[in-house]
């Protein structure tokens, strides 16, 4: 007999989130967005039943003509977005992404440099996450606190000491771009390779908001599909060269991922389709949203780190709330206001800091999303002044945050069920096509 009250249970906490995060609360996580009615539309299908171990028709499985096919064509619609033909998407996240070019680069016990984590490298960068894991050992570059960014200068010489396998730029908390033109003629001059984590910028450098790291000597990007660009969760690797291509297709499977989660597929290329017609206005608008956000807070008395150089580039906003009580205080009373956003170390901060940082990392991806614009920016950065600064009860905000936000429940800069009526499965394989 069927347990009634635990399946009502389980739908009741399924349709409350769906309910508050898409449509009553402000979210600010900058590692979070949201697909199209057209990319859910191809989510949920048959492929999440199914494995497909290995690369397209050289598969150890049957039944797996459609899938080959479809993701020989992902890749090609991904690859275009970045310039390459050499595209991999069996990595599940960005950090497997980040373990299978780790792991082919460099063996245990040998050497690479990574960004400070002042400057935005991500835990899986480092000895404490997947690097460590591999036994690869962790060597810092300098970081230049006045440009909070890699010390270039000081970075080559520590490459052209340590003579690492290979180097790693961006990360998962960065405001500015990684020098990567300078980065990469250093390490290459010592025989090495640079890895460029695109996990939160790739949005950003697909609509060419950013630079394309692979056109100024990358060897490898590495990135998630579901941050800046708006896809369903899955990581991805971009490559410039065949050679490396191959060797890191290798350690993918069978070392990192058996299946790697088929049904996200078909949602990616639907993605890369809509990025490649609105990537450049979407990504346009995410860093006037950013740079508008951080102004708009600043003026209203919080510390908001970079002004001296504008405060971002990027879909990120770093604020110094120490004076309000810290990153954790303020992350949970916002969050009681419908403002989702989370704390962050700060490069001042020390490392046993991380429960109570002085920090917030806001993105502002999500709410562009969702037609957001510089206005809305500016009523973002009220209602968190009323509750962080002028200690407003945050009940009272979140009914105004909700009534705010129902004006914005419309995915943007995609294409809607409305653009896909009419046409037949076979029209949808030519647009693929």
């Amino acid at each position: 007999m069927i347990d009634r009250d635990t399946f009502v249970k389980i739908f009741e906490l399924t349709n409350s989130q769906n309910v508050w995060r898409l449509k009553e609360t402000i979210n600010l996580i900058a590692s979070e967005n949201v697909m199209s009615p057209a990319a859910m539309a191809v989510y949920i299908n048959d492929f999440m039943h199914r494995y497909a171990e290995g690369k397209p028709f050289k598969r150890h499985y049957q039944g797996t003509k459609y899938i080959d096919e479809l993701e020989v064509l992902a890749d090609k619609l991904m690859g275009e977005l970045l310039d390459t033909d050499m595209v991999d998407l069996r990595p599940i996240s960005g950090t497997i992404a980040n373990a299978a070019v780790f792991r082919a680069l460099a063996a245990p016990g040998e050497q690479a440099v990574i960004a400070p984590v002042q400057a935005g490298a991500h835990v899986s960068h480092t000895k404490f996450g997947t690097l460590g894991a591999l036994g690869i050992k962790q060597v810092e570059l300098p970081y230049d606190e006045e440009r909070m960014n890699v010390d270039v200068d000081k970075a080559v010489k520590v490459i052209e000491q340590v003579k690492p396998k290979f180097a790693v730029l961006g990360g998962s908390v960065y405001l500015f771009p990684h020098p990567v033109k300078e980065i990469a003629e250093a390490v290459h001059s010592v025989g090495g390779k640079l890895v460029y984590d695109a996990a939160h910028v790739l949005g950003l450098i697909v609509g060419k908001a950013w630079e394309n790291p692979l056109k100024h000597g990358a060897d490898v990007i590495t990135a998630s599909t579901h941050k800046t660009f708006p896809g369903p969760q899955g990581g991805v690797i971009f490559f410039s060269d065949e050679a490396t291509y191959k060797e890191v297709g290798k350690t993918i499977f069978p070392w990192f991922v058996s299946s790697h989660h088929l049904h996200r597929i078909p949602a990616t290329a639907v993605v890369a389709l809509e990025m490649k017609e609105y990537g450049h206005n979407y990504a346009e608008q995410i860093t006037k949203n950013a740079k508008k956000l951080a102004e708009a807070l600043a003026e209203r008395g919080f510390t908001v780190l970079g002004e001296s150089m504008g405060y971002t580039m990027s879909h990120q906003v770093l604020v110094d709330v120490s004076k309000q009580g810290g990153g954790a205080k303020v992350a949970a009373e916002l969050e009681q206001a419908n403002i989702i956003l989370n704390k962050n170390l700060l490069p001042h901060d020390p490392p046993e800091a991380v429960r109570n940082p002085s920090g917030l990392r806001i993105g502002v991806q999500e709410m562009t999303r969702f037609g957001m614009k510089e206005p809305e920016m500016e009523v973002i950065a009220d209602f968190m002044e009323r509750v962080a600064i002028k200690g407003e009860d945050p009940a009272k905000v979140r009914e105004e945050v909700k009534q705010f936000r129902s004006q914005f429940t419309k995915v943007h800069y995609a294409y809607t069920l409305d653009d896909l009526q009419g046409i037949t499965y076979a029209d949808a394989i030519k647009l693929l096509e």
